[in-house]
């Protein structure tokens, strides 16, 4: 029988018909899947659920009843939570005050902070999520602060749970984790709706599925056995997509990029590593493997502590971004929301902000020439937005993770570009876009260094690939040399020999 039920679901904004008559139901005690391309209308739906947006038209039903949410609040007590793919904490807050936020223990105004802290570490324990519940969340890895946001969901013990892109953050072993934790709630009768692009989850964990495409009900699937991985692709992107990486030889010329005993925080030992121009090179590792800090101290986001970073021969200024810019080398950042996008700004703002110096004489704006560079990679990315004026945060986190490659291809003379998590939270479609703009910048002669924690994807389109592990690089892997099973053992800590190449 249907517990959750969405009927004649619309939602429009100015400009754009974000949600068109949505409608589906999801039984008691089952994992319904959600697909969609960034901008087909998954976000809006599962923000009208959790009461963050009304919708123009329709009705939400639990357990029969007409919901009329008016806040995030209702949906709360009503025992609706969305976990969002950006995430919802409190940075300067522990992970205890977090998970504890709007209905701490004590009384007469006083918190308990004994029952505050045990109570958490009894229920992370139980859970199986090694994380400190004194510890600030601003001190926490991206998959520990996804963790903790899963974790509160469990706590409160929620009748619908819906779960965007949860495991983009993950490692392997927290997945696992998540995993086992959405079966335990399938049994208590919780309805998960579970976001996500990875097929192999959808498949291993949903019962049933449903794909938008352009805020419409492109189609549902009550047994998703009954279905394909081609069928469901073809039905996200409208057409079919035969091979997603879409590799290909090209002709590699000298070192572009040479990195000589780079040493810093979270990295064991002194790196070393060259990239030739035309070359993608991926970086593969367990989370906290020192692959986002090994990035970081290269484009000197970080503080150095020593070593030599040169392009084409020429040796940057250590711990300092704009010199890195100056001499043509950019970073895509693996967080887009706190180090990636500037929020509260304009799309046109976010893509010109770094490359409006080129045509800004004397620093007077030029708002044709930032207009013409924001239509430029808008179309060329196919952002989907109704305006370069829009608020950035108003997009999803795929077309957000697209404006920042924009800012970044609008520089002029860049050698070098170092991207963290390409495509993280980015669907099928996009990826493969996505692929295909770093094959052609490959083919100019632009060194490519892609960090990901998805082996399918730096193995699908590097050249070659560095892992890491334990801050140090356990392995050199030419393309003619790729294998799963000798990256991961190369990549998990109890099977490193000396953590050298």
């Amino acid at each position: 029988m249907a517990f959750l039920e969405f009927n004649n679901i619309s939602k429009g904004y100015p400009g754009v018909q974000a949600l068109s008559g949505i409608s589906f139901s999801v039984e008691k005690g089952a994992v319904h899947g959600l697909m969609g391309e960034n901008g087909a209308g998954k976000s809006t739906l599962i923000r009208v659920l959790s009461g963050d947006q009304s919708a123009d038209t329709g009705s939400i039903l639990l357990d029969s009843e007409e919901q009329n949410y008016r806040s995030v609040r209702d949906a709360f007590h009503a025992g609706v939570i969305v976990i969002h793919q950006e995430l919802q904490l409190v940075p300067e807050l522990t992970v205890a005050e977090n998970l504890w936020l709007g209905r701490f223990p004590g009384k007469a105004g006083i918190i308990d902070s004994r029952t505050l802290v045990e109570t958490v570490r009894a229920r992370l324990e139980e859970i199986g999520i090694d994380v400190d519940p004194t510890a600030k969340v601003s001190a926490l890895s991206i998959g520990a602060r996804q963790m903790v946001e899963i974790a509160k969901a469990v706590m409160l013990e929620a009748r619908v749970i819906a779960l965007d892109e949860p495991t983009s953050s993950l490692s392997s072993r927290e997945s696992e984790i998540l995993f086992s934790l959405i079966e335990r709630l399938k049994t208590k009768g919780t309805v998960i709706l579970y976001v996500s692009h990875r097929l192999d989850e959808i498949f291993r964990l949903c019962d049933s599925l449903t794909v938008l495409r352009d805020g419409k009900l492109a189609a549902h699937h009550p047994k998703i056995a009954e279905t394909t991985r081609d069928q469901i692709i073809a039905e996200m992107v409208g057409r079919e997509i035969s091979n997603i990486w879409g590799w290909r030889e090209r002709p590699l010329g000298p070192p572009r990029l040479d990195v000589n005993d780079l040493s810093g925080r979270k990295l064991a030992t002194p790196v070393g590593f060259s990239v030739r121009q035309g070359e993608i090179l991926g970086f593969f590792g367990l989370i906290g493997a020192g692959r986002s800090e090994m990035a970081r101290l290269l484009y000197g986001a970080d503080h150095r502590h020593n070593g030599s970073v040169s392009i084409d021969g020429v040796t940057i200024l250590p711990n300092d971004p704009k010199a890195s810019i100056n001499a043509g080398m950019v970073l895509c950042p693996e967080d887009r929301k706190f180090d990636g996008i500037i929020q509260g700004r304009s799309i046109e703002e976010n893509i010109a902000i770094s490359s409006r110096r080129h045509f800004s004489p004397l620093g007077i704006l030029s708002p044709k020439k930032e207009a013409a560079v924001a239509d430029r990679f808008i179309a060329k990315l196919r952002v989907r937005t109704p305006s370069r004026k829009q608020d950035i945060i108003n997009l999803s986190g795929g077309n957000q993770q697209k404006v920042i490659l924009g800012r970044w291809l609008s520089e002029q003379g860049v050698k070098v570009l170092v991207i963290d998590e390409p495509t993280r939270g980015i669907d099928v479609g996009a990826k493969s876009e996505i692929y295909e703009i770093l094959y052609e910048l490959a083919a100019s002669g632009m060194a490519i260094i892609v960090i990901s924690s998805e082996l399918p994807e730096v193995m699908g389109i590097s050249d070659r690939i560095l892992v890491m592990c334990q801050g140090r690089v356990a392995a050199d892997i030419p393309r003619s040399e790729f294998d799963e099973r000798r990256i991961l053992t190369a990549a998990l800590p109890d099977k490193n020999a000396a953590g050298t190449i």
